[in-house]
This record gives structure tokens, sequence and C-alpha cells, in this order.
């Protein structure tokens, strides 16, 4: 896989985009006519980035595909998030309307402009503090729809140490968004 590059040619692209998605190889996407010599010099040009991008890859949580229930990290995510948002609503005098727990690809979590609070449900996996950060993130932006200076302070007025939990989303987040239970 590390060396692997699919090469994806797209009448849409105007300009290349090359992407290394955590355990998946790497997917270069180009304009459709963009002559093959080009596509050479861009992967030439790339390898190095290639190589770091790769090397930050390495697996450091210790998920078993095996011994993880994706419907039963479902309920447990939707049980500590609901437990965490009845109690963070109410401090924040927020209202919800409902709580979802989905697969989301790239993100954590998000929240309508009605009221729905979506979360992905690989949260489970991740240390207690980083699910609730994520929970009080959401419900903040039910006063707050947006990531203003008023956003975080109202944040960090709820959790003081938001910035070691968003430090861990990064640290740690490819490698989760990409766990796959065994089937």
């Amino acid at each position: 896989m590390d060396d692997e590059v699919v090469v994806r040619r797209s009448r849409r692209a105007r300009r290349w985009t090359l992407r290394a998605p955590w355990g998946e190889p790497a997917t270069l996407t180009v304009p459709a006519r963009l002559p093959e010599r080009e596509v050479g010099r861009i992967l030439e040009e790339h390898r190095g980035w290639l190589a770091r991008e790769r090397a930050k890859q390495v697996p450091r949580l210790g998920l078993d595909p095996r011994a993880v229930s994706e419907a039963e990290a479902r309920r447990a995510t939707r049980e500590l998030v609901a437990m965490i948002a009845e109690e963070e609503a109410e401090a924040l005098g927020v209202a919800y309307e409902r709580i979802q727990v989905r697969d989301q690809r790239t993100r954590w979590g998000s929240c309508s402009t009605r009221g729905t609070l979506s979360f992905n449900w690989r949260l489970v996996l991740a240390p207690l503090d980083v699910l609730d950060y994520v929970v009080v993130h959401e419900l903040c932006h039910l006063r707050e729809p947006n990531h203003s200076r008023r956003f975080w302070s109202l944040v960090e007025s709820r959790r003081p140490a938001w910035r070691e939990q968003r430090a861990w989303l990064r640290d740690h987040g490819p490698e989760l968004l990409a766990f796959r239970p065994a089937a």
C-alpha cells in the first residue's frame, strides 16, 4: 500500500489533488486531459510527501476489528452522548431536537439548524473526555452557530481543557476514522 497510487481522471477536475488516506491506497485525481508524462512528474515530485504521510500512519490505538461490534458501539455511543447532552444542554440553556449516531467518514459531530445533533459512532472508541468534548462542542453550536471567538469562549467555559481533546483527535482521528470492525 505504501507505493500504490491510484490515478483517477476526472472531467470535472480543474487541477490535480493527491490524497493519502489512512489504510487505503493513495489517490491522485487529475483533469481528464492531463498528459501521462505530467502525471508521472507529479507522482515523482511528491514521492517524498507520500512517504512522510505514510510514516505518520502507524497504528497506535491498538484497536482490534474482531473485538468491536459496530452495533454495540453505536448503542454505547448513543447512551453516552445522550447522558452528556442532557446535562450540558441544561447548563448551556439550549435544547436539541434529537441525537443521531452515524458512520461519518470525515466528521466527529455536527449540529443542524433544526437542532439535530449527529455523532460518529467511533467516538466511543476514543477516551471519554474526547467524546465529552465533541458533544459539548456541538451543543455550543446551538448558541453560537459558527467558530467565532464567542463560540470558543463558550466551549472553554464548559471544557477548559478542550485543546487537549482536539489535539487527541488531530493526532489519532485519522486512525480512528479508518477503523472498520470485522464483518
